[in-house]
């Protein structure tokens, strides 16, 4: 393995500063409530408008979106909701009889609300205000609010469509730490949402931590990833502009190459400065490209995966030969991309799958956003008086070996209970024993 392009910037740690804003920020509006919100919205976005957008803005806001851009947004709401749809298909409630007498099941229950989060600083997010809403609706949550913040009068005409569109029952003009903790904490007369979602800058990213056990989140998300896995058979342009695609997210957003091939590596290399300079926020690829692009020159596909699922990138493109063997072995990656065809602006905007996805090496262990992040998997049992002779059984006898006396006698007072005649071959407690009758 040699590296052809090293990152003079490794991935960023939470900064300190940034953590100590956040808890600051977060234990205030804890304290004083909607009067902290209202404080921190006129200082840092310089509003002082209403936080629940109303039906009359709603709808005039709406109004001054193109019909192209409806068609457009429609056309990725139903790819998402179509596929949001087929993983809810994908998961069952059921019951077996594990024994005679016993019976266990699950039940899939929707989180009762969410709060869905849409960043709205350099760009207007419109995807992604369908991508947590659409897949929250999907797995059947009741309450869904949503947020982003405003750019001058209002949050962006096309973002309020999309959150209109996914059905979103509220949507807040709000953004920053101070909306995921109004979420969190239901104030303005809104409930309290169960889960957080969607992606966000370093400060959101850290308000969902910490508020992480008071409420679900989707994913501990950082700057955008992407990498290209890349053979003899890519074409060099593809990959430059796809590179660059994804470095126009942010100056902190890294971009990887992993290939087998030279030529690739020294092609693209030369190519990325060029498109990047033909770009209208070069000054933002060209900081990612310079600060966090790393190339990898790999000997073969074996060693690619290996430093693939080292890095565990966000998105994950493969313009290489044999796409069922890459989707067999790889292991690591938030949504992966097979050919050419296949492009990460696609999964951002409208083939279906989901564009929340974990960063910062989080696709070693979990996935990305999904229907079942909005779904409790609860399970039950049913155990009859017969079939307490085995399981209260091995129950009291192991909470023996355990030492957790009060356990055992739960069990214990069953077995002598439902069977007062049987003679027992180990430790069962007598009833009298199982209440202390000294008065």
């Amino acid at each position: 393995m040699e590296i052809i392009k090293q990152a003079p910037s490794l991935r960023a740690d939470d900064d300190p500063e940034v953590v100590r804003r956040v808890t600051e920020i977060i234990n205030n509006i804890r304290r004083e409530g909607e009067t902290a919100v209202r404080r921190l919205a006129r200082e840092l976005d310089d509003w002082e408008q209403d936080f629940v957008l109303s039906d009359e803005k709603r709808t005039a806001l709406i109004s001054q979106v193109s019909e192209q851009t409806k068609t457009d947004l429609q056309f990725a709401w139903r790819q998402i909701e179509r596929f949001a749809q087929a993983q809810m298909d994908s998961l069952a409630e059921f019951e077996i009889e594990t024994e005679p007498g016993v019976t266990l099941g699950q039940r899939l229950v929707p989180v009762g609300a969410a709060g869905c989060y849409v960043p709205g600083g350099r760009y207007a997010h419109a995807a992604s205000a369908l991508m947590s809403i659409t897949t929250a609706k999907t797995a059947g949550v009741s309450k869904i609010i949503a947020c982003s913040p405003p750019r001058g009068e209002s949050i962006h005409p096309a973002v309020v469509y999309a959150m209109d569109l996914a059905g979103a029952d509220v949507i807040l003009e709000l953004g920053g730490v101070q909306a995921i903790a109004t979420m969190a904490f239901g104030l303005f007369d809104q409930q309290a949402v169960d889960m957080l979602v969607g992606p966000g800058n370093h400060y959101v990213a850290t308000a969902k931590r910490l508020l992480f056990g008071e409420v679900g989140i989707d994913v501990l998300a950082g700057p955008t990833e992407s990498a290209i896995i890349a053979d003899a058979t890519a074409d060099p342009m593809a990959i430059a502009i796809d590179l660059v695609s994804q470095a126009e997210h942010g100056p902190d957003s890294p971009v990887w190459l992993m290939t087998d091939n030279r030529h690739i590596a020294d092609e693209v290399m030369l190519l990325v400065p060029r498109i990047a300079a033909g770009m209208p926020n070069a000054e933002i690829i060209n900081q990612a490209w310079q600060q966090h692009a790393e190339i990898v020159l790999c000997e073969d596909r074996d060693e690619m995966v290996q430093v693939s699922d080292r890095y565990a990138p966000e998105h994950l493109q493969i313009l290489a030969a044999d796409h069922d063997w890459w989707l067999a072995e790889l292991r690591n990656y938030g949504s992966l991309f097979l050919g050419e065809g296949s492009t990460v602006t696609h999964g951002d905007k409208c083939s279906g799958t989901n564009h929340i996805l974990p960063t910062r090496g989080g696709s070693r262990f979990t996935g990305g956003l999904n229907v079942q992040k909005f779904v409790k998997i609860l399970t039950w049992q049913k155990i009859d008086q017969a079939a307490n002779r085995s399981m209260s059984a091995v129950g009291s006898r192991i909470s023996r070996v355990e030492g957790m006396e009060g356990h055992a006698r739960a069990c214990d007072w069953r077995l002598r209970k439902y069977f007062p005649e049987e003679d027992w071959a180990f430790n069962v407690s007598e009833m009298t024993d199982l209440e202390n009758r000294e008065s």
